[in-house]
């Protein structure tokens, strides 16, 4: 190995979990040849894998960290198009040393990302070595082998598919109607192969993938989005609708009456569901909205397990305790036999097996759950000052809780109503979720108040 010089740059789309940032003044080929290189060299890697998901520049992007990787000896294990999650699959399926996805999932349409993993699928994040590789694409050297390394496209799609068919019993599935919403995003490549395996009729919506996003950026969590798939779920009498953000690693569910699920519910749905599988394990949750999965999970008879929110905490504690299933409100869901890592094909496939068994629809399921313990939904807040915001509200309501936990933010607990408050790690932005046991106008009461005590938090100044 040897180092040449090359002119330092700041780098400023490096996040907290992964690389996020606008083409071409943020994240262009050079930087993207920079972040593959400095990947290969923090990773010590002998093999990469890399995916591309459909955004127009994503191509060009994925050459150039493919080039990065090769230029520092290593071989690139290329999956071509496709989501996030089959980056988290190939690497640890074809045993490589990490992997570089390139996406910038539901963001803007000029921007692009890096999301990077090392062995086995595990997180790189901020604490655990996405500043090491920052530090290192931004500096004047770079890593060039004496033998550059290979760059070959490797096929995992037939084991991915057949992986994802492992998590249902095929011989219970029935001839459901689903409505399936890509936004034009990637999971459409995946669906495209579960479709002949299943024996469902997929009602497409926004499904070819399309970079230039004709239908509007895939993000589901839009008001905006969510109508498409509502909208054909009534039209064609379906029994579910389904949708994905652009890299697909997120999904969200609609019931049969158009009604969009909030992921809070899902959560519960799939821990019960997967500890008849595995009596006994853990369940990993976040800590924003907890009454449902514990009730859920303590009469499932399994262990739930707190995590602070994202990916890379969740990832953590779930090998930690070796949890079977990890969930969180933003439709994030891992799986102990995915590498511990979040997918957006096996929750679906899991809920339309439910229906299948159960016989009962989307509506049903969730709705006892919904009524027994309603949630505000995350709400989120700009304030001028967020750590004072949340010093006032612990001064107001410190003292009266019965539980106070600060794993994430601040949760104050009550006898029949429960609330989170969190900042936002990159914008002056406060997140609050608000639930009670079985009273909506509590719930509903108590969010009012909450938001008032917010607005009317002192500002310091200067």
């Amino acid at each position: 190995m040897c180092e040449v010089g090359h002119m330092p740059i700041e780098i400023t789309c490096f996040k907290a979990y992964d690389i996020r940032g606008r083409i071409p003044d943020q994240l262009n080929p050079d930087v993207a040849y920079r972040i593959g290189n400095a990947t290969a060299e923090f990773l010590g890697a002998r093999k990469l894998v890399l995916g591309r998901d459909i955004r127009l520049s994503s191509k060009e992007l994925s050459d150039a960290v493919a080039d990065g990787i090769r230029d520092a000896g290593a071989e690139v294990m290329d999956i071509g198009l496709g989501g996030t999650e089959m980056v988290y699959f190939a690497t640890d399926y074809l045993e490589a040393d990490g992997g570089i996805m390139v996406t910038a999932s539901h963001n803007p349409a000029d921007y692009n990302g890096l999301k990077i993993v090392r062995e086995q699928a595990k997180p790189v994040s901020a604490d655990t070595g996405l500043q090491d590789i920052r530090q290192l694409a931004e500096s004047d050297d770079r890593v060039l082998a004496e033998q550059r390394g290979l760059h070959a496209p490797v096929n995992i799609f037939t084991p991915y598919i057949e992986h994802l068919l492992g998590y249902v019993d095929a011989g219970v599935l029935k001839p459901l109607k689903l409505v399936v919403n890509p936004g034009n995003g990637g999971a459409a490549i995946a669906l495209d192969g579960l479709e002949p395996e299943l024996p469902f009729e997929f009602i497409k919506v926004n499904y070819p993938p399309d970079g230039t996003f004709p239908n509007g950026i895939p993000n589901p969590m839009l008001l905006d989005n969510q109508a498409a798939t509502a909208d054909a779920v009534i039209a064609h009498k379906a029994d579910m609708g389904i949708a994905w953000d652009g890299d697909f690693d997120r999904c969200f569910l609609f019931d049969e009456h158009g009604g969009f699920i909030e992921g809070y519910y899902i959560v519960g749905l799939l821990a019960e569901s997967i500890l008849k599988r595995n009596p006994g394990a853990s369940i990993i949750h976040d800590p924003r909205l907890t009454w449902n999965t514990l009730d859920i999970v303590a009469k499932a008879g399994g262990k739930a397990v707190q995590s602070k929110s994202g990916h890379s905490f969740i990832k953590e504690k779930m090998r930690e305790v070796d949890g079977v299933y990890g969930g969180e409100m933003s439709a994030h869901h891992y799986f102990r036999d995915f590498s511990y890592a979040d997918s957006g094909m096996i929750p679906w496939l899991l809920v339309a097996e439910l229906l299948s068994a159960t016989g009962k629809t989307l509506s049903e399921l969730v709705g006892e759950r919904q009524a027994k313990f309603p949630a505000s939904g995350e709400i989120n807040r700009e304030v001028a000052d967020a750590k004072q915001t949340l010093g006032t509200l612990h001064g107001r309501y410190a003292s009266e809780a019965l539980l106070v936990d600060d794993t994430d933010g601040y949760c104050f607990e009550f006898q029949e109503w429960r609330f989170n408050i969190r900042m936002s790690n990159t914008e002056p932005v406060v997140r609050l979720n608000v639930e009670s046991r079985g009273d909506t106008d509590l719930m509903k009461q108590k969010t009012a108040e909450v938001l008032q005590v917010m607005e009317a938090a002192p500002v310091e100044t200067a």
